[in-house]
């Protein structure tokens, strides 16, 4: 608006800001709409999926709610996310006046809103919305899809462009904004895995836009990449669309490695265990992203020399991923812990992320994968990761922060009851999907066979119950926000009277009488 009129008001506020702590916000409140819309969807699914032979949905309607559940959730809820705790925290994590593009910045953010707009339209428009599943797989997505794919396809390449945009304002303000002495190995870890996982979304947004531009010429503009008739080949989308997705998984995953390696040294109250190796697991978990893709086409019929590669590289990631889950468990290890909201969700994300990553490896077998593949153990897997993965720590990152972003203490009383339904739900919700996968049930159907029933209708039940405390979590932030108790300069005092650096971590007497909180 410039100096000659004053600050913005109101929406124009909103609508021109080049502030990054406004940006963040916009960005961490879309995403919650996003998640409540995602949570809906499911909601559809398990409401369907609560005993066999309901038909509460037309079978078609089923299908697109299990797309766009996927969609929303990943591209609208999990992604902006993240993005907007960079765009909060980054700048003064690194001490810089703001990111390094501000108009940029503000023009990745609106251009999501339009986006997810387009997209969620598309449900109401002739053939309904997307119906292929969230990978869209053709020819579903192409020969036989509804004629709001194209909607789809436009929505998808702004949604990339975002990312791309966010990505590059996040590299060039950790490369060129760093205060004084700020180090690459003096950063927080948070700072480091968003700078990891922005380089593995410059990598991989390119090679979703191409995969979506393939199908829009093989829908409108007689191409034939994805038609055998024409001489092209289905399982090339799949090879192009998981180089693209198996990146994808790790940049909803990365950030939230960073927040738990912020949240669990407070509540220990001892530096975080292993510094440098956890930024070279961070990395290294980054680039073996890039050689496992088809670990999620064991099925397609890929030589036995190509499943074994993608077999031992996949299980290779599970050694970078147990570095820091005991690197985190070694923090923990003899410190003065106290058990805060925040500390809650980033325990809860260690186990429970650890669960997820077991699942995962029983799926890189690739023998028992062609049992597993599109049954329900493999949503019960990416789940476990997922929602306790990434969700848990935007959870823990919220409670962590929002006296820095508010200036109000959370009541803890409200955030662990939040904490403890979110726990709870999650676990009804998921953990009896491994048993009706290994059983037989197949994934993203409408109706299932008798013996699945029980089952059914405990995730169900849980499934309700994780997202009503959704809505309870919205209370609280706004309960927070508007009637908190004010925040002291010190917000966890966990680190009171503690003089320690990442440098040289304190002798562990140091910690032999736990501080006062």
């Amino acid at each position: 608006m410039g100096e000659h009129h004053g600050p913005a008001k109101g929406l124009t506020r909103w609508l021109y800001t080049t502030n990054h702590k406004d940006i963040g916000s916009m960005y961490l409140w879309f995403s919650f709409a996003m998640f409540l819309l995602g949570g809906v969807f499911a909601l559809v699914i398990r409401a369907e999926l609560f005993e066999p032979g309901l038909q509460l949905v037309d079978p078609g309607f089923f299908n697109q709610m299990t797309t766009m559940h996927g969609l929303v959730m990943v591209f609208g809820a999990v992604m902006p996310a993240f993005v907007g705790l960079a765009n909060w925290l980054i700048p003064m994590m690194i001490g810089a006046p703001d990111m390094a593009l501000p108009r940029m910045n503000n023009w990745s953010f609106w251009i999501l809103p339009f986006a997810f707009a387009l997209m969620v339209s598309t449900l109401f428009m002739d053939g309904g919305g997307p119906n292929f599943g969230w990978t869209f797989y053709a020819p579903l997505s192409t020969e036989y899809a509804p004629p709001s794919v194209t909607f789809f396809i436009f929505a998808v390449h702004i949604m990339g462009a975002s990312s791309i945009m966010g990505a590059i304002n996040v590299i060039a303000t950790i490369l060129n904004m760093r205060a004084p002495g700020m180090t690459l190995m003096k950063m927080p870890l948070f700072v480091w895995t968003w700078l990891i996982t922005a380089y593995l979304l410059i990598a991989v947004m390119p090679v979703l836009a191409g995969v979506v531009t393939m199908m829009l010429f093989d829908i409108h503009f007689g191409t034939s990449f994805f038609d055998a008739a024409g001489g092209g080949d289905p399982v090339l989308f799949q090879h192009v669309f998981w180089f693209f997705g198996h990146p994808e998984v790790y940049i909803m995953i990365l950030p939230a490695f960073g927040i738990a390696s912020a949240i669990i040294p407070t509540f220990a109250r001892k530096p975080l265990f292993g510094y440098a190796s956890m930024v070279y697991a961070t990395a290294s978990i980054a680039i073996l992203s890039f050689i496992v893709w088809a670990h999620h086409m064991f099925t397609v019929g890929i030589p036995l020399a190509g499943e074994l590669f993608f077999m031992y590289a996949t299980m290779l990631i599970a050694v970078p991923t147990g570095v820091k889950v005991f690197n985190w468990v070694t923090t923990m290890f003899r410190g003065s812990i106290t058990f805060e909201t925040p500390m809650l969700f980033s325990i809860a994300f260690v186990i429970l992320f650890t669960i997820g990553g077991l699942s995962g490896l029983m799926l890189a077998i690739a023998p028992a994968d062609f049992q597993y593949h599109d049954t329900y153990f493999v949503v019960a897997h990416f789940h476990y990761v997922l929602v306790p993965g990434a969700i848990f720590s935007i959870f823990a990152a919220v409670y962590y922060w929002l006296p820095k972003w508010s200036g109000h203490y959370v009541n803890e009383t409200l955030g662990k009851t939040h904490f403890w339904l979110s726990f709870v739900g999650l676990n009804i919700t998921f953990f009896p999907m491994h048993f009706v996968g290994l059983a037989g049930m197949p994934r993203r159907i409408p109706d299932y066979a008798l013996q699945f029933a029980d089952f059914n209708m405990i995730s169900t039940v849980g499934a309700f119950i994780f997202g009503f405390s959704q809505v309870f979590f919205l209370f609280v932030v706004v309960k927070t926000i508007r009637d908190g108790k004010k925040a002291d300069a010190q917000v966890w005092e966990g680190a009171e009277g503690l003089e320690w650096t990442v440098e040289s971590p304190a002798p562990y007497h140091t910690f032999s009488t736990p501080p006062k909180v």
